[in-house]
């Protein structure tokens, strides 16, 4: 009773000293800084006209409570705009491409006398597999990282992350995780490493841990490809357009409250602690390198991640085609395990060959889509669908309507990390249970967010029958 009593004495104690000493830190640096800047107004003479009064007015903007979010908003749709404008046509012209090239590689392996399932295997499996995902995810990404470099080579990205210190300060983490949020819209693994640039080992570990709500660039061609089909109807009109990206963008944004959220539940569960002070200086804005900037994001960025996608898509694809090829009595092995996965797939507004093509697609979050179609056509092999309305047009006779493909987006949005960013984190944290709770966090949320849409469309689909 005593020890009991003494505990709460304690706690009581430590939550007015955390409260004193987070205030007097405050204090603190608004003094220095204070302090700082009338010594500088003292001995600097501004010059009142020109580029620096410019510059000034430009932050005065977007940094400002009122216009930097919208302006922030509005960027990001803009580039996911472009990016679903340009990736259209050269993504059709890779496939037909590599496609025209699979003949050439079965007459090949024909003329050599190879057996059946080693051209399975080889051409059907891996190289189908390999052409999908470059086909879908290089222009996309030729796009979308050299407008996120210009960006940042433009200066705006630390404004960005200027704007959403305080939201993380609330939610117990760094200013700095924007940065690694930004990082992880290209590929979640690489915004992992860029954790490092957090000092707090706690800060640290919750940025790696929610860096998975950023989708990376695996999960964009789908997104914008079911945005497109669903609500853009096959963007063939510019409402139809503007719709999808307004999706895209909306998709995006629950992604963002959802890591704000968890960053918030882990800050005051498992990761406890005060967070430590963001000491931000702002660069100046400068003319973007445009030639460099696409070289760099070429090289650094997009070469890296499709030749990661490349080497785990090829096993993945050799996997699947034995899966789908293999058959046990009257199915093949997809078909089975589809069965397995179907009553949590309906609960969840899916169905069973659809969480399978998630579980599979866990090498690489590009493959899920070539993986479903496969699954759903019994194709043997990875299917080559001609645009939109084509990919469209299978869904549906599929059985999908608009809450399976909001629920999809969700689920793409909100499952476990690809192998490759799980490996990174497991490398990041030398510790199993981090990647493993990196993977149920989202997964749990995804699970419950999809099961509440379905149930909340089931019940206005009975408010609008009776």
């Amino acid at each position: 009773m005593c020890g009991r009593t003494n505990d709460r004495a304690f706690a009581a104690a430590r939550h007015p000293q955390g409260y004193i000493d987070t205030s007097y830190r405050d204090r603190m640096v608004t003094a220095l800084y204070a302090r700082a800047e009338a010594i500088a107004s003292r001995v600097v003479k501004k010059n009142a006209s020109g580029f620096f009064a410019l510059e000034e007015r430009l932050d005065a903007i977007v940094t400002s409570r009122v216009w930097g979010y919208p302006i922030m908003l509005a960027l990001l749709a803009f580039v996911f705009w472009l990016t679903l404008k340009g990736a259209n046509y050269p993504s059709g012209i890779l496939a037909n491409l590599f496609f025209a090239f699979q003949d050439v590689l079965s007459a090949f392996f024909y003329h050599l006398g190879a057996p059946d399932w080693l051209h399975g295997i080889v051409v059907a499996g891996m190289y189908r597999t390999l052409a999908w995902v470059v086909a879908v995810m290089l222009p996309p990404m030729a796009i979308f990282f050299p407008l996120f470099t210009l960006l940042e080579d433009l200066g705006y990205l630390p404004r960005i992350a200027f704007n959403l210190d305080s939201f993380f300060k609330k939610a117990g983490a760094h200013g700095k995780q924007a940065l690694t949020m930004c990082m992880g819209f290209g590929c979640n693994a690489a915004g992992v490493v860029g954790c490092r640039i957090i000092d707090s080992p706690r800060e640290r570990l919750l940025a790696v841990l929610t860096n998975n709500f950023s989708p990376c660039n695996g999960r964009f061609p789908t997104l914008i490809a079911l945005s497109g089909i669903f609500m853009g109807g096959f963007l063939t009109t510019w409402s139809g357009t503007m719709l999808a990206v307004l999706t895209v963008t909306a998709i995006i944004g629950v992604g963002i409250l959802l890591m704000f959220f968890t960053t918030w539940f882990l800050s005051r569960t498992v990761l406890k602690g005060e967070p430590s002070f963001f000491i931000l200086e702002l660069p100046p804005y400068r003319p973007p390198q445009v030639l460099r900037v696409i070289v760099r994001s070429l090289l650094d960025r997009t070469i890296y991640v499709l030749a990661r996608a490349v080497l785990v898509a090829a096993p993945a694809g050799a996997f699947t085609w034995v899966l789908a090829n293999l058959r046990l009595s009257e199915g093949t092995i997809i078909d089975h395990l589809a069965c397995i996965f179907q009553p949590i797939g309906k609960m969840m507004g899916l169905d069973g060959y659809i969480l399978l093509a998630f579980i599979l697609g866990l090498p690489a979050n590009e493959i899920v889509l070539p993986i479903l179609l496969m699954s759903y056509l019994s194709a043997g092999m990875l299917m080559e669908v001609d645009g939109l309305r084509a990919l469209g047009e299978i869904l549906m006779d599929k059985g999908w309507t608009l809450v399976t493909a909001i629920n999809f987006m969700l689920f793409s949005l909100l499952h476990w990390p690809c192998g490759t960013t799980l490996l990174t984190i497991y490398k990041e944290t030398k510790n199993w249970k981090w990647p493993l709770l990196a993977a149920a966090v989202p997964t749990v949320i995804g699970f419950a967010l999809c099961f509440l849409v379905k149930l909340l469309a089931g019940l206005m689909g009975i408010m609008a029958a009776g």
